[in-house]
């Protein structure tokens, strides 16, 4: 049985209102713009469809593209998804109660997919616990409006043991992107950058009877695809749609139309990765570095972690000993920021999402890179929900709650920062107006007492501040130089942290523009630890 061909504006004529629509990416990558332009140019003028339920795993927006065309009061009743950080007008949406709002982790919303397709009524997992998509603290909604609302995610016992389970999510229409479909609607994904979950969404949303409406880029004759290729079966999908302009609406990602390196096909000399120049956050990112040990496996989070540490990772000459992993499925290579994350040059190995948080989940990174927002004194973190803006968690709790060591990267302050640093010591020009380290965090994201009983390591990272948690809290263990305790440190904070007695002053190399020897230093580091 062949799936329909049809336009864009065809195929949005089958979303009807109320539908519960499930999309398909991360960032703009796997964007079915194709499809979700005219979906919303037909809201706009025509007020349909509407009451939409919004499901999806990971963040889906360049700040302007991807889920913002379904961000329309009226248009869509309930967003359930992760992260909205690149997707200003869903903020809005949920900031001003003008939509119920549920976030679930990143990886928990993939896995729960891939149970739905397999006949299951939910998923079941320790992820989430003790943080705020746990029921006993917030249940995961974001808004007032939510607050009454059904539960999505329910506390459970097994065996002793508490879970949380994360209830099934019924899906009448599923937007996914290839790159090719032949005439029987098989699909490949030579061009695209990631595999992300695309097939536990197709057969979850066809286990409900739902629609599989898939974007492509060109289309080929019956029988002409390698099937080891073929990501998507064509018995799966309902209907084709053919991008008409693939160089604005079937971007690889949002920087780029298309670019081999990217999707694997070929690889760059790495000296064709330039140098970043020295700012603040590179050296916040360099003094986290230091936190590595040799052959690590590691996880980089979004902000500073993924726009600083891989580049510094390849200027010191470390990717033969440090294994970089992003959460889109990405192993190895130079990964992207910003706009573009989860995509890499130079890839190792590329593996679909949910198989990446099976490790993540499962075995745990060595160790994970995570920006914050706040810190408070029972080591709890705050990423996901400060100063009015639901960002979500993405894959922040799925992977911090199981690395073996979790270092959080952060401007010690926020708005209005400014800092110099020459003469290898650090000067604050002008503190920020807004305290990191406060006394309750405005949500927890990261559980600091639970991290501490599963034996987990715990380093907070800033430009003139280096702490540690401990079973007795938030520890300063080392401070820049230049600093004042008093005036720069303490005088910022919203607690009194404990302070060591043998306080270490900062690395200065860290400081230099050119390269600070990162592979000696963590080898003997390695010789240290084992003295």
């Amino acid at each position: 049985m062949r799936p329909r061909f049809l336009s864009g504006e065809q195929a949005a004529e089958l979303i009807q209102d109320g539908y519960t629509v499930a999309t398909v990416g991360m960032t703009l990558v796997g964007s079915c713009e194709s499809i979700l332009k005219p979906l919303e140019k037909r809201f706009l003028e025509t007020g349909h469809p509407c009451n939409l339920t919004l499901f999806h795993a990971a963040g889906q927006s360049d700040r302007q593209r991807g889920i913002q065309h379904l961000a329309h009061e009226g248009m869509t009743k309930r967003i359930i998804g992760s992260h909205w950080g690149l997707a200003p007008k869903w903020m809005e949406l949920i900031s001003k109660n003008k939509v119920e709002a549920y976030c679930l982790p990143q990886g928990q919303a993939t896995h729960l997919l891939r149970d739905m397709a397999g006949g299951h009524k939910g998923h079941l997992s320790k992820i989430g616990l003790g943080t705020f998509i746990d029921p006993r603290f917030e249940g995961g909604k974001m808004n007032t409006r939510t607050r009454e609302l059904e539960d999505l995610v329910e506390l459970v016992e097994l065996h002793g043991e508490e879970y949380l389970y994360y209830r099934q999510i019924p899906i009448d229409v599923v937007l996914v992107r290839g790159t090719t479909a032949d005439e029987n609607g098989n699909i490949t994904f030579e061009d695209e950058a990631m595999k992300l979950e695309v097939l536990p969404a197709v057969l979850a949303t066809k286990r409900f009877g739902g629609l599989v409406i898939a974007q492509v880029k060109r289309i080929a004759e019956a029988g002409t695809l390698h099937p080891k290729e073929v990501v998507i079966p064509g018995v799966f999908v309902d209907v084709v749609v053919k991008s008409e302009n693939p160089e604005e609406d079937h971007r690889q990602t949002s920087s780029f139309y298309f670019d081999p390196a990217y999707s694997g096909d070929l690889r760059v000399p790495v000296t064709s990765v330039e140098a970043k120049p020295l700012t603040i956050r590179k050296l916040i990112a360099r003094r986290a570095a230091l936190e590595l040990t040799p052959n690590s496996i590691i996880n980089l989070g979004t902000g500073i972690p993924n726009d600083e540490i891989g580049g510094i990772i390849i200027e010191e000459n470390m990717t033969d000993e440090i294994v970089v992993t992003v959460e889109s499925g990405v192993y190895g290579g130079a990964p992207l920021g910003g706009i573009d994350f989860g995509i890499a040059k130079n890839m190792e190995a590329l593996i679909e999402h949910p198989y990446q948080f099976d490790f993540y989940n499962g075995t745990g990174v060595d160790f994970t890179f995570m920006g914050v927002g706040q810190v408070d004194e029972n080591g709890n973190v705050n990423s996901t929900k400060f100063s009015g803006r639901s960002t979500g968690a993405g894959g922040f709790i799925d992977i911090t709650q199981c690395a073996k060591t979790v270092v959080f990267c952060s401007t010690f302050t926020a708005r209005g920062l400014e800092v110099d640093f020459r003469d290898h010591k650090l000067n604050i020009v002008k503190e920020g107006t807004e305290k990191k380290f406060v006394k309750k965090v405005e949500q927890v994201s990261f559980n600091g007492q639970l991290a501490m009983e599963r034996g987990q390591r715990v380093v907070i990272v800033t430009e003139r501040a280096v702490f540690e948690l401990t079973k007795n809290g938030i520890e300063l263990v080392e401070i820049a130089p230049g600093i004042d305790i008093e005036r720069d440190i303490l005088r910022q904070m919203d607690f009194r942290p404990i302070i060591r007695n043998n306080l270490r002053i900062m690395d200065p190399t860290i400081y230099r523009e050119d390269s600070f020897h990162l592979k000696e230093k963590i080898r003997r580091n390695r010789e240290i630890q084992f003295v």
